[in-house]
């Protein structure tokens, strides 16, 4: 619903709580690699009535379609917006992706999981490079070289555990099994 059916002094005390968490949004942003500007436009989303065109955003912000339309693309990409369809307009519309539980997921699963799969394939490849060296090593006369061996493999070998964990980490947020373990949060009106 929009604020134009509301007194001047009732328009600015919404919009000046909306500032505050614009500015909160787009100050954390940061988390997901996002600029502040990006945030913001988030964060004008988010209280949006409707979807909006890039030229809405662009006037709202004042800023560039170009500006807007590289921040939506970042918004898009990271799932934090969608893109939506409305009978007899030709622009492309944008909405805010509201389930905030899904756009962490969809972001760090995305991200993670290149990290852990690029990360284990190093690890893997390293555990058989210092397994041949350990195997082709006479024990007598490089006792020093083998002992530095195998601590290598050892700290590698923690290292691949650990992106095991996180890869398992990772499946319990896609298949919402986390939400077994960390319910999600019921919203409470106190008012």
């Amino acid at each position: 619903m929009g604020l134009d059916h509301l007194q001047e002094e009732q328009q600015a005390t919404v919009l000046r709580i909306r500032k505050r968490v614009i500015e909160a949004i787009g100050r954390n942003m940061d988390l997901y690699g996002v600029t502040l500007s990006t945030g913001h436009l988030y964060g004008l989303l988010f209280f949006a009535d409707k979807p909006m065109t890039l030229d809405d955003m662009g006037r709202e912000m004042e800023m560039s379609k170009t500006s807007m339309s590289t921040g939506v693309r970042t918004l898009l990409d990271l799932k934090m917006v969608n893109k939506v369809w409305s009978k007899g307009s030709r622009k492309d519309l944008y909405e805010v992706e509201y389930d905030w539980h899904q756009t962490f997921t969809d972001y760090f699963a995305i991200k993670w999981r290149k990290a852990v799969e690029s990360n284990l394939q190093v690890l893997r490849k390293s555990v058989e490079e210092l397994n041949r060296l350990i195997k082709d090593l006479d024990e007598q006369a490089d006792a020093e070289l083998l002992h530095i061996l195998r601590e290598d493999k050892n700290k590698v070998l923690q290292a691949e555990a650990y992106y095991k964990w996180l890869d398992r980490l990772i499946d319990t947020m896609e298949d919402e099994e986390i939400y077994k373990l960390v319910p999600r949060e019921e919203i409470q009106d106190n008012s």
